[in-house]
């Protein structure tokens, strides 16, 4: 499985060109500990009509961290492309943690999952930014098309969980 994966990532070499080095540099840095999401949640629980979206996802994101970051990263201990491909030129500070899930995309699609749940208007300009942020994982080559997709399936999964509960408990109503 592992030599798909470095053939995909691979493949992205194909399309690396100057431009796209910026961008995708840019969106992985607006990602980095969770960032743009933070900002998102702040921005939410300002506003008195989306406040209880914006709780919601505060507890998701922080639920996601704690989850992926504290637990799943140091028991699965899944090294980088970056760490055994070293050849690669990164064009980004090598991470140190490992390398499942993906943090920046598991974040990303938590705001997008909790605004979809939560019927938000506008999840989809969110459900962009977070993809253009976990293509970026991959095309600077930190992650494997694996991290990316156990960051969007954990993901779903606490959002759909921490969506589920609050309502339960009326923190939604």
């Amino acid at each position: 499985m592992q030599n798909i994966e470095f053939y995909i990532l691979d493949a992205l070499d194909c399309i690396r060109c100057v431009w796209m080095d910026k961008i995708m540099v840019f969106f992985s840095t607006i990602g980095n500990s969770g960032f743009v999401w933070i900002l998102l949640t702040l921005a939410l629980i300002i506003s008195k009509k989306y406040r209880k979206t914006g709780i919601v996802l505060a507890i998701a994101l922080i639920l996601g961290l704690i989850v992926s970051n504290v637990f799943i990263k140091n028991i699965v201990a899944r090294p980088r492309p970056c760490w055994i491909n070293t050849d690669v030129q990164l064009l980004i500070k090598n991470p140190t943690d490992y390398s499942f899930p993906s943090g920046h995309t598991q974040a990303g699609f938590i705001a997008v999952f909790v605004l979809w749940f939560r019927k938000f208007k506008y999840w989809w300009p969110v459900l962009a930014i977070a993809c253009v942020i976990a293509f970026s994982r991959l095309y600077l080559y930190v992650h494997f098309p694996t991290d990316v997709l156990g960051g969007i399936v954990i993901a779903f999964i606490i959002s759909y969980a921490v969506c589920k509960v609050c309502k339960k408990i009326r923190v939604l109503n």
